[in-house]
């Protein structure tokens, strides 16, 4: 694996606010491990919570040696070098102008087709967050709230959802069903915590290869 480039100097002004020294041992903690690894791959992803994060990184854990990183784009950028002049090593410049949005990185010595499989594959149903559009319609009725104990009322009346206790048994007022949303709707947050109470996951965790760059040559490709 070649050697850096050279040795520079970091230039941290328009990086998140953070102390200069804590940003400066991100930017070389990413570079060193650049230098320990055959091949970068740089993915996108939507919908990314921690657990999602803790099994990708899971997978990759152990033999061969791999890391996953995500961070502030900025420091990333920065790591990587974004022109042929600052770059870390030969083309990180054409994979730090890619990291833009929801991205992290990959950096492993497993075999490509290895890699790609496991991405391909990576797709996990999630429940929405608040801000979110719905994928698809949501409507709870009578038969699904006399699942509830009678205790949860005024937690549903709070969440918007008109509901009253019927012969002991929880029930929608003066109806049998009511659309918690429609299939393009912005979720509030209080439509999240119901879909969350029905068990109902409108999100999709997904992540996708963006681009690889080899160590060996320098060599770019994307996806």
């Amino acid at each position: 694996m070649p050697k850096s480039k050279r040795t520079k100097s970091v230039a941290l002004t328009q990086t998140a606010k953070k102390t200069r020294d804590h940003k400066v041992s991100v930017v070389s903690d990413i570079r060193d491990a650049i230098d320990k690894h055959d091949t970068l791959y740089l993915f996108s992803y939507e919908n990314m919570r921690s657990n999602h994060f803790k099994n990708v990184r899971n997978f990759f854990r152990g033999s061969p040696l791999s890391r996953v990183v995500l961070g502030k784009n900025k420091l990333m950028q920065i790591a990587l070098g974004t022109t042929t002049e600052d770059e870390h090593q030969e083309n990180l410049h054409l994979v730090a102008k890619r990291i833009t949005g929801n991205v992290g990185m990959l950096l492993t010595q497993r075999k490509g087709d290895e890699v790609e499989e496991y991405f391909t594959n990576l797709e996990k149903e999630d429940y929405a967050r608040s801000g979110s559009t719905a994928s698809r319609g949501y409507t709870v009725t009578n038969e699904v709230m006399e699942n509830f104990p009678v205790s949860m009322v005024e937690q549903f009346r709070t969440l918007g959802l008109p509901v009253e206790v019927s012969n002991g048994r929880v029930a929608l007022v003066g109806k049998q069903e009511h659309i918690v949303c429609r299939k393009g709707d912005v979720l509030s947050a209080e439509s999240c915590k119901l879909l969350v109470q029905f068990d109902v996951k409108l999100a999709q965790f997904r992540a996708n290869l963006v681009c690889r760059w080899k160590a060996s040559d320098g060599a770019f490709e994307e996806f």
